[in-house]
């Protein structure tokens, strides 16, 4: 059955919306092949799109990317519920970032040429990264954290750099249970809490310092 055939047969709502086809056209041919040797065109014939139709949904493969990890954020969020509402935000947290590699099970072997490529390209890897603190954000929040306030900016970066390393634990976990990728998941988790409440208390111990230089800025800047 060739894959235009198959799209057909398939007849779910994704393919009727160009953006959809194009996400799931280039992760079913970033399964098949490196993404070095996978062009627009094939990309644009995958969906079943003209070139024209595909630009009109996607300006580039670098933003379907962005348009994938956009669907991802929406499929965790869309299942969040308040079963956990009782637990901590870092066994909140914990379940959400399970769920989150649940829904990108069936794209695991396209992940994986994809992140082999971006670790050869430091300008991938920092648009991967900048991917990974959007979502952080709103997985965060999803767990009943925040983002806000001085360390928020830190906190973020913390938590994607956490993920990108348990990413890569996943990329090679085949077991049923996901064990390891638990287990290193609940330690950079740990990790994380630790260090966020070190640099809290540090930030509260500076404040009587850091605090008036910072009205003076505001003030000399016109913030206020």
């Amino acid at each position: 059955m060739n894959s235009k055939k198959h799209r057909d047969d398939e007849g779910d709502h994704k393919s009727h919306n160009p953006r959809d086809r194009a996400i799931d056209a280039l992760m079913a041919l970033a399964a098949q092949r490196p993404w070095t040797d996978i062009t627009l065109a094939d990309v644009a014939e995958e969906a079943g799109l003209s070139l024209a139709q595909f630009r009109d949904a996607f300006p580039s493969k670098g933003a379907i990317l962005g348009g994938f990890s956009r669907r991802i954020d929406r499929i965790v969020l869309e299942e969040t519920t308040d079963d956990l509402a009782a637990e901590s935000v870092k066994d909140r947290l914990f379940d959400v970032l399970m769920r989150r590699f649940d829904a990108l099970k069936p794209y695991k072997t396209a992940l994986d040429s994809i992140y082999a490529w971006a670790m050869r390209d430091p300008l991938a890897l920092a648009e991967i990264n900048r991917l990974a603190v959007n979502s952080m954000r709103f997985m965060l929040e999803a767990a009943g954290g925040s983002s806000e306030g001085p360390l928020g900016s830190v906190k973020l970066q913390g938590l994607a750099m956490a993920w990108s390393r348990v990413f890569h634990v996943w990329l090679s976990d085949e077991s049923e249970d996901l064990a390891r990728t638990m287990a290193a998941l609940d330690k950079e988790l740990e990790r994380g809490k630790m260090l966020t409440h070190r640099l809290d208390e540090a930030r509260k111990t500076l404040a009587p310092l850091t605090n008036p230089l910072i009205g003076l800025a505001e003030r000399f800047l016109g913030v206020r």
